[in-house]
């Protein structure tokens, strides 16, 4: 199982080939993956996020309050 740090590395990774716009990536082991999309991208990174979230024990918040006023 990869570890934390890792999936931070590759997550990194995938950021900086989407905003250079690269498509293909080869890892040290010479593994090489190749996305079809900027959507494909996208969905590697957030899977990364959910992933890392997991590990970490954050969550996305559950609940919004509110607090209005009228200035006076």
């Amino acid at each position: 199982m990869a570890t934390l740090a890792d999936m931070r590395k590759w997550r990194d990774a995938l950021i900086e080939g989407r905003a250079s716009g690269v498509r293909e990536f080869q890892d040290s082991n010479g593994e090489r993956v190749v996305y079809r999309s900027v959507r494909e991208l996208n969905a590697a990174i957030a899977s990364l996020d959910a992933e890392i979230a997991r590990m970490t024990g954050q969550r996305a918040p559950s609940t919004i309050v509110f607090r209005t006023s009228k200035g006076l």
